[in-house]
């Protein structure tokens, strides 16, 4: 098969979704793997290592003209015009962009393999997971930072200043965003608020953890109320494959301390914060009602060989059964099948169906 591996062209994204190590073993395997020029620099891969490791250095044309598309990002406006009836294996999050890219991959009857939808067969997210917990070590990082009054922060550290704790965190959702955010404000010397709806899986988070971590059970109440005490609120809530809730609600925001800061890592699903609108690395933050908002839709890419790496090493499997069966055996495999978003003109997956108004175009895979 004939796999293409693209630059990013989303702002300030220097991820790649393939290291020369996956080359190397599609190419044992008897694939073409066709990687652009230049796709690797941002996360430190030369176009020399991918030669050597058997791949063909080519211009973005070629690269899209694969069997197999293999991404970071969602495809960008500007690269519409290369979709065609071909396999696209990315992050899509279909239900948190506009609708365009939708239509796209519908008329040009592109397959879109979602990443953040596809599961293994313990039911966990596979290749989400590890983009999730650089973003959620990456939240209170920026929470931190724009705190500082330089930002128009409150000028609060989260820190341990000789022995006394600095810092309050609201940490709304305790999967895997939610237990890397809360494990690092805790590290830091901040006191630490979860917000969850399981306080036994509260429990088991708090073992592997040091410092102040204190459960609350995720209601409007609970969150109104701590949201207006606390100086960053981070939002890391996920429902597979559709728009995030709005849990922090305008008025929630409102009665926030002047200064604080909202993280909304849920963004790529829509957001979780009624106020947040997409951000880019080149303008992460804009300030409503007193509070700066940080909601960058690519968090990962500000450290591209941490998660370029991360990510490859999970895809890398999916790639090589993707490659290596006709496309009614893999969706045969229920789990995998799972990331098909898009195939054949119809929308395959019911919650961007539903989340898009586009349910006339669903139609289920089994």
């Amino acid at each position: 098969m004939r796999i293409g591996v693209l630059k990013e062209i989303k702002d300030k994204e220097n991820r790649v979704g393939m290291i020369p190590e996956g080359v190397e073993r599609l190419v044992q395997a008897g694939h073409c793997v066709l990687v652009e020029h230049g796709a690797g620099l941002g996360s430190g891969f030369s176009d020399q290592q991918y030669r050597q490791a058997g791949a063909e250095m080519v211009s973005a044309t070629e690269a899209w003209a694969s069997e197999l598309v293999v991404k970071v990002k969602e495809p960008m406006p500007a690269e519409y015009r290369y979709l065609s009836n071909q396999m696209v294996f990315t992050f899509f999050h279909l239900s948190g962009v506009d609708e365009s890219l939708t239509r796209e991959l519908l008329a040009r009857q592109t397959a879109a393999i979602a990443y953040e939808t596809l599961e293994d067969e313990q039911g966990g997210l596979p290749i989400l997971a590890p983009m999730s917990a650089v973003a959620g070590n990456m939240a209170t990082l920026m929470g931190s930072y724009y705190l500082a009054s330089f930002n128009k922060g409150r000028g609060v550290q989260l820190a341990s200043v000789l022995g006394h704790g600095s810092g309050q965190v609201l940490v709304i959702g305790d999967g895997v965003v939610g237990r890397h955010a809360a494990k690092v404000a805790a590290a830091m010397g901040a006191t630490v608020y979860v917000a969850g709806l399981n306080e036994q899986k509260f429990k088991a988070m708090r073992q592997e953890m040091v410092g102040e971590l204190r459960f609350l059970q995720s209601t409007p109440d609970n969150i109104r109320e701590y949201a207006r005490e606390v100086d960053v609120v981070i939002g890391a809530v996920l429902v597979r494959g559709a728009k995030a809730p709005k849990v922090l609600t305008e008025d929630m925001v409102k009665t926030m301390q002047p200064g604080a800061v909202v993280v909304d890592v849920s963004i790529d699903q829509g957001g979780c914060v009624e106020t947040s609108r997409p951000t880019t690395h080149s303008d992460p933050v804009f300030v409503v009602h007193d509070v700066v908002h940080y909601c960058v839709t690519n968090m990962p890419g500000a450290y591209p060989r941490t998660s370029t790496i991360a990510l490859a090493r999970a895809t890398i499997e999916y790639v090589e059964k993707i490659a290596g069966k006709a496309f009614h055996e893999l969706l045969a495999d229920k789990h995998f099948a799972r990331a098909i978003n898009t195939y054949r003109g119809n929308i395959t997956h019911e919650k961007v169906a539903r989340d898009l108004g586009m349910q006339d175009r669903y139609k289920a895979l089994f």
